[in-house]
């Protein structure tokens, strides 16, 4: 597989999203663990390198997973997760807290869930807009110092807030939703972090599986699935999305791909410096997702791609948009 480069960190052009293994669209009980370490294990033999999860998916259980499927491999992965969604002290999971001393507690839980002895990416998961983001490089740094840290990463992170954390610890890479229905970030974040020399990690490189082409109702989906009051699948922003999906499908059948193939090659046409990290837990799905590297897009393709009309609605709900560093 091609890679990509993260700051001076190199990783497989398309890496592996951990967060569906631990439910996050859908309950627990319906989960198969075993199945998350066969993709796993299925990943490292086609060449994948990005293993990308969290301390808050389950809480913890994708960290264990991965603890497990990488067991006797370890030299073949660069695990990246993320802190900051979890207070160990006041609050526990999905109390955002990015204080130094939550910092250095969440970090020993994931090595230890991790079975490892060094995390090489290390992310604040969102910005805590209670603690000077100055505070959390700086711990971080501390991190990196001891060994226990390789690389320090954002994730949806504002350029300020970026740039301010970049002069206390150079950030190697930015975590933030791209796809060919989210493309904000490439008017002022996109060029920021190559001025800085900071690579991009798009998360939800599907648009959260719409742009797979295998869903057409939100009616099947579980009662608990977040989508089902995501803007972006309700209503008739879901009817207008769909049209989006269809292009991608129409232009993928030329090039004998499937639309999650076709989403994640025009990805790879942005740069070196971007590493997509579509999610799954089943095999058959990361043997899709890992084929895109092969695929070769014409120009006029690529532009048609690239002139896909903007997703209809909000990326998330007000909630979750809140949440987020702009």
């Amino acid at each position: 597989m091609k890679t990509a480069r993260l700051g001076d960190l190199e990783v497989s052009a398309i890496g592996l999203g951990a967060m569906t293994m631990a439910g996050t669209y859908t309950s627990e009980g319906t989960l198969d663990n075993a199945e998350s370490i066969r993709t796993i294990h299925r990943a490292l033999d086609l060449g994948v390198t990005h293993i990308d999860t969290a301390e808050i998916y389950g809480p913890f259980l994708s960290e264990e997973i991965v603890r497990q499927a990488i067991k006797g491999r370890r030299e073949q992965v660069k695990i990246a997760t993320k802190f900051g969604l979890v207070s160990h002290f006041n609050g526990g999971p999905g109390v955002i807290d990015s204080s130094a001393a939550n910092v250095k507690a969440a970090v020993e839980g994931s090595l230890k869930r991790l079975g490892t002895d060094h995390i090489d990416l290390y992310y604040q998961h969102r910005v805590d807009k209670k603690t000077p983001i100055e505070e959390t490089a700086g711990a971080v740094a501390d991190l990196i110092a001891e060994g226990k840290v390789l690389h320090f990463g954002l994730s949806e992170a504002s350029p300020e807030t970026i740039s301010r954390a970049h002069a206390v610890q150079p950030v190697t890479a930015l975590q933030t939703e791209y796809s060919l229905w989210t493309r904000d970030v490439e008017e002022t974040i996109l060029p920021l972090l190559r001025e800085l020399g900071i690579g991009f990690v798009p998360y939800s490189p599907l648009g959260h599986g719409l742009l797979t082409g295998q869903i057409r109702s939100v009616d099947d989906f579980p009662d608990d699935d977040w989508r089902k009051t995501n803007p972006r699948f309700t209503g008739e922003n879901f009817h207008r999305n769909l049209a989006i999906v269809d292009e991608v499908k129409a232009i993928g059948a030329e090039v004998g791909a499937t639309p999650a193939q076709t989403a994640l090659a025009w990805l790879l046409t942005r740069g070196n410096d971007i590493a997509p990290i579509p999610g799954t837990r089943r095999v058959s799905r990361l043997e899709e997702n890992t084929a895109a590297d092969s695929i070769e897009l014409t120009a006029d393709q690529l532009n048609r791609l690239n002139m896909l009309r903007p997703a209809a609605g909000e990326r998330h709900d007000e909630t979750n948009m809140a949440s987020i560093d702009r």
